[in-house]
């Protein structure tokens, strides 16, 4: 079933906000809290992560009905990705590899920030170039 496209910026905006604390105060926590975020948005959907929760929840019932879906394949597939930066940005941070929390924290940055101001997402784009890149060895 497709996504209402605002619920997954919503997200993307609310893990800039995150990201931004976690680079300003070095919390490995909160950056374990994103990291689990991004782990229930890859493994059971982003409507189904806290921020997609957050967003059906709370911030959709006061927007108009959406008048644009996605499938929830690329967005899953870039929390994936998100997943495996926070995680890499979480063992630096937790085995005093600052420089290693810093880079992968400000990877994950990026992404989110594009997603939430710009509406580019790139892991979703990553999606479909693997997607088109495995369908043509078939």
């Amino acid at each position: 079933m497709d996504i209402d496209v605002r619920g997954p910026r919503f997200g993307a905006a609310v893990t800039t906000v995150v990201l931004a604390v976690v680079l300003v105060t070095g919390s490995a926590w909160l950056l374990a809290w994103q990291t689990l975020a991004f782990l229930l948005g890859a493994a059971c959907g982003v409507s189904r992560a806290p921020y997609g929760l957050l967003f059906r929840k709370a911030v959709r019932p006061r927007l108009g009905p959406p008048t644009a879906f996605e499938a929830p394949e690329p967005p899953r597939f870039a929390q994936a990705v998100g997943l495996f930066f926070a995680a890499l940005g979480l063992v630096g941070y937790t085995l005093g590899a600052g420089w290693l929390g810093l880079a992968a924290t400000g990877a994950a940055l990026a992404a989110a920030f594009l997603n939430a101001v710009f509406g580019y997402c790139l892991g979703c784009e990553m999606y479909l170039l693997v997607r088109r890149m495995t369908v043509g060895l078939k």
